[in-house]
């Protein structure tokens, strides 16, 4: 097998924890607002599960691109008022600050080691639905050492769509079976290889999509396979 040139890596299950850094941003917001009686976890998983649906109309050019800090905020307001927030009644700092939370991700333990030791072969950048500065945010935030960012505004879709890998790898001036995506989805990957892409699947344990619920678990055969991002790091380079 040809060795990839540029690594891309999903970001939201892959490379952060977006379900436990969202529940503890919730379980602080539910708090200060008088509403610690709702259940965090189960709040921040009806948050992410309009995900899919809302960006639809954008996949299929229904829709005119909107970033994810406008989406969530739309799916945020309406997600808090199924669960008996009335939204007139939250500051709207209040709302905006845990929107924001998606730029606070924090990594999973293995992220930063193991994309470093990438880095030290190959090109390494996000291939993820979060716009350019939500990932810049994210990256200061976590300490993510990216070569370079490139956000879904650039590629003014969302995944699974193919432009969305294709125009990730125009930007960087390489050839799609010269790319890898690293993702803990399959949808995703499964995605990228049809564009043309290797790939490799990073097992992540909670860390699946609510907005994906029909999903089907991990059967195929990825190109690698491994259970963090050291234990992948240390496969590519010994390959």
């Amino acid at each position: 097998m040809t060795k990839p040139e540029v690594l891309f890596f999903d970001v939201l299950g892959t490379v952060v924890d977006w379900r436990g850094s969202i529940a503890a941003e919730v379980s602080s917001f539910l708090a200060r607002n008088n509403a610690a009686h709702i259940d965090a976890g189960a709040l921040a998983d009806a948050w992410v599960g309009r995900y899919d649906s809302s960006v639809e109309p954008i996949r299929r050019g229904l829709q005119s691109f909107a970033t994810l800090d406008v989406v969530n905020l739309s799916n945020l307001e309406g997600t808090l008022e199924e669960f008996g927030l009335k939204i007139p009644e939250v500051p709207h700092a209040e709302l905006v600050h845990l929107n924001q939370a998606w730029h606070r991700l924090k990594p999973w333990p293995d992220s930063v080691k193991g994309i470093s030791n990438m880095k030290e072969r190959f090109v390494v950048a996000p291939l993820s639905d979060g716009h350019t500065r939500l990932l810049v945010n994210m990256a200061k935030h976590g300490g993510l050492p990216w070569d370079t960012v490139i956000g879904a505004d650039i590629s003014r879709t969302y995944k699974p769509m193919p432009q969305a890998y294709l125009r990730a790898c125009e930007v960087l001036g390489v050839k799609p079976h010269n790319a890898m995506l690293i993702a803990a989805h399959d949808y995703d990957l499964r995605a990228a290889r049809e564009c043309g892409f290797k790939t490799a699947l990073v097992v992540r344990e909670n860390a699946q999509d609510p907005s994906k619920t029909g999903e089907p678990g991990s059967n195929e055969d990825w190109d690698f396979s491994a259970g963090n991002l050291i234990e992948l790091a240390n496969i590519l380079l010994a390959a």
